[in-house]
């Protein structure tokens, strides 16, 4: 099991400095994707776990608030703000839709998909500070939850 500790520098994967703005990050993440897209490598392992390590940094390095706890505590800070990295290919093309677009040429477009998939249909946002995130703070959120009706089918 690869503990947070044995991950790789989100910097070197990328392969840029730790002053690089947002531009650079960009650029030197759609490389590495481009170079270790799996439908480029089929059956290649190794340019999967290139591909993921690059999207994984890239997700952390682009975020202001995730780069800072980064750049602070590297990837120990990482865990008390819940990223955990990613559990497979669905979870970067979600994430990284407009890097994509880009490359297939739809940059202009902006139009997402309207259908609503499973599990990404709640959000709540919660305001912390640094050290909160860092410390790991817990909060108790309270939601509706909808359900189907049995006997009409209603809500």
């Amino acid at each position: 099991m690869i503990t947070m500790s044995d991950k790789s520098d989100y910097y070197e994967i990328l392969g840029v400095s730790r002053d690089s703005g947002e531009d650079q990050i960009k650029k030197a993440y759609r490389k590495l994707a481009l170079k270790y897209h799996p439908d480029k490598n089929p059956g290649d392992r190794e340019a999967e776990e290139s591909f993921k390590e690059a999207a994984e940094a890239y997700e952390v390095l682009r975020d202001r608030e995730k780069r800072k706890v980064y750049d602070l505590y590297g990837h120990e800070g990482l865990r008390g703000t819940g990223f955990t990295g990613f559990g497979g290919f669905e979870d970067i093309f979600s994430t990284f839709g407009d890097i994509f677009e880009d490359f297939f040429g739809l940059g202009g477009r902006r139009s997402r998909r309207t259908r609503t998939r499973r599990g990404n249909d709640l959000r709540y946002d919660l305001e912390l500070t640094l050290e909160e995130a860092y410390r790991g703070k817990e909060e108790e959120i309270v939601f509706e939850k909808w359900e189907s009706c049995d006997i009409c089918s209603g809500t």
